[in-house]
């Protein structure tokens, strides 16, 4: 049977034990004995484990008088896009910490993980539902691809904007009020030109100094780009 299907011995001692697939018969040695009805139910197995099924799961679909294929697969697609969706929050937040992470290179083991805090901090407490839904539907307006692009910016802006603070630059020279300006596009393009989500954006900021850092956003920094504006 394991030759012919490609399945370890190991893995059918383990379907056996869990009830999942036990053999027709047993020799006088107590060898498992598989026919051609084991052949076919072994098939099903592999071929629902090859969906993502559970052995749990599939144990109590093939042993269902009642089973309903329709409902099992709208069930296990409900699944997956939960989890797909969880996939690309992860990954989100990652091409974020990595973008950070390249505009600063000196980012220390504490810092790193401050850095992941920030990421992963709850929004729910700053901004409404409807400021929350507002910007979701910025973020299909822009798509992923534009998102990504502003993203990537947001670093060397703020680096930028950090020379300039540091060559003492003042806050009115033209170089400056164009690094402002860029400033204030991006800010609008993520709240959609709504004062309220700007003030939540800031009242963030405002809370979380330190997080605020992490991004490369001092107080220093704030004051001064907040004068360019």
């Amino acid at each position: 049977m394991a030759k012919q299907t490609g399945i370890t011995v190991r893995t059918l001692h383990h379907y056996d034990q869990i009830g999942l697939l036990s053999p027709s018969q047993r020799s006088d040695t107590g060898h498992r004995l598989y026919n051609k009805t084991d052949i076919v139910k072994l098939q099903q197995v592999t071929s629902l484990k090859q969906l993502g099924f559970t052995l749990e799961k599939i144990k109590e679909l093939i042993g269902n008088p009642n089973f309903n294929p329709v409902e099992v697969i709208k069930m296990h697609l409900e699944s997956l896009k939960e989890h797909i969706q969880l996939q690309e929050d992860i990954c989100s937040r990652l091409e974020g910490i990595y973008n950070m992470l390249q505009a600063y290179q000196d980012v220390n083991a504490e810092r790193f993980i401050k850095l992941i805090e920030v990421i992963n901090m709850d929004v729910n407490a700053y901004f409404t539902k409807e400021q929350l839904e507002k910007l979701n539907k910025q973020a299909e307006l822009f798509g992923q691809e534009k998102i990504k692009e502003v993203e990537n910016e947001w670093p060397a802006l703020i680096a930028k904007v950090r020379a300039e603070l540091e060559k003492g630059t003042p806050p009115e020279d033209p170089e400056v009020l164009k690094l402002a300006k860029r400033w204030q596009e991006l800010v609008s393009m993520f709240t959609g030109g709504d004062p309220g989500i700007t003030q939540a954006v800031e009242q963030f900021y405002k809370e979380n100094p330190d997080s605020a850092m992490q991004l490369g956003i001092n107080k220093e920094l704030w004051e001064y780009v907040r004068k360019a504006f």
